[in-house]
């Protein structure tokens, strides 16, 4: 299994846990859980304000800098995971 796919289930689960914990702190909900297919409009509280801090605490949690040109193409919280596992820095 190759590492970014989300076959490869420990990178993924590791990197799923640790963005839940993310989307948690940011959107202020500990009973908050992700989905591959989740968007901003799945929640009411994420709006462009909360969408910046959501983007910047990825960057500190997963200590990668990402591309405004990367959000913008990033169509749910599914290729985000994704691109976390494809670019985080091993063992992250």
């Amino acid at each position: 299994m190759r590492r970014g796919t989300v076959d490869s289930m420990p990178d993924y689960d590791r990197i799923k846990s640790r963005l839940t914990k993310v989307f948690r702190d940011v959107f202020d909900n500990e009973n908050l859980e992700i989905f591959d297919g989740m968007t901003a409009d799945d929640l009411d509280e994420w709006d462009s304000l909360s969408h910046i801090t959501l983007v910047l605490a990825v960057e500190r949690e997963f200590g990668v800098k990402l591309k405004a040109a990367e959000v913008g193409s990033l169509a749910n919280v599914g290729e985000m995971l994704k691109l976390l596992g494809d670019r985080a820095p091993v063992g992250s």
